[in-house]
């Protein structure tokens, strides 16, 4: 596997201390388990209420795997669009291998874990980058400057949000978060994945912050999703507010609903 490159802080979070510590040991034995297969006869987890598309979705990501812990950090990334809710899927792009997090996929996320969350989300009304406008994108594009932050301190009123400061002001919650504009690596371009957002739940057992889809690293990330350059951009250009766009990540059990995209 490449070597995993250092440019990604997307999710670092440094541990409280004090009573946070004890608080910390009971969440890691709950990731232990939430990463496993369902028991032989449990009911298919795509028919989860966690799993369902929203009738209004006529673009879809799916991001897959066999298992919660797939090997080298990847994933199967496809895409699929349909007319109506009563249309069926129909593959867009090719099947592509996309980057999860180190802390693998898993079904009850922690901040700080690096993991990568199942379920369903919407996407961000505004794509961001380090990198020149692309162009042919159907939401607004910002340009990274000086000052821009995600706020990832669960103890912030604005975690789990773009924040601009001064340039030059380093922000009470900036130990816990992400300078935005100094990664020109993984954030050349992103898209958000709204992930802990309405309601954004805070406080020490926040379940994260900053999960993005991004550019690829040659590693695992820290709970994003990444895809290369190119076809990170095709997907960028597709994704489309009117037909509201959701992405599913989940084992392929609990995504098993969506037909195959062509190799």
């Amino acid at each position: 596997m490449p070597p995993l490159r250092p440019a990604d802080r997307c999710r670092a979070w440094r541990a409280r201390a004090g009573s946070a510590v004890a608080a910390g040991v009971l969440a890691v034995a709950a990731l232990a388990c939430a990463g496993r297969p369902a028991p032989a006869g449990a009911a298919p987890r795509a028919q989860h209420a966690r799993f369902a598309i929203p009738a209004s979705a006529r673009q879809l990501v799916v991001v897959s795997s066999p298992t919660y812990d797939p090997a080298n950090y990847l994933a199967k990334f496809q895409s699929f669009r349909r007319a109506n809710a009563s249309s069926p899927w129909k593959p867009v792009f090719p099947a592509w291998q996309t980057e999860i997090g180190s802390g693998h996929i898993v079904d009850v996320r922690r901040e700080g874990d690096h993991a990568t969350p199942t379920g369903v989300f919407s996407f961000g009304r505004t794509m961001y980058g380090n990198g020149a406008d692309p162009g042919e994108i159907h939401e607004a594009y910002h340009h990274l400057v000086c000052g821009d932050w995600w706020d990832e301190d669960p103890y912030s009123d604005q975690y789990n949000r773009f924040v601009h400061v001064a340039c030059g002001t380093t922000p009470s919650f900036a130990a816990w978060s992400e300078a935005l504009w100094t990664d020109t690596k993984s954030y050349r371009y992103f898209a958000v994945i709204d992930f802990n957002d309405n309601p954004t739940v805070a406080g020490l057992h926040a379940p994260g912050s900053g999960i993005f889809l991004h550019t690829w690293m040659y590693g695992p990330t820290q709970g994003c999703i990444a895809l290369p350059v190119p076809k990170l951009l095709e997907v960028l250009r597709w994704l489309d507010p009117a037909d509201h766009p959701v992405i599913e990540i989940g084992t392929r059990a609990e995504v098993g609903h969506v037909p195959p995209a062509p190799a």
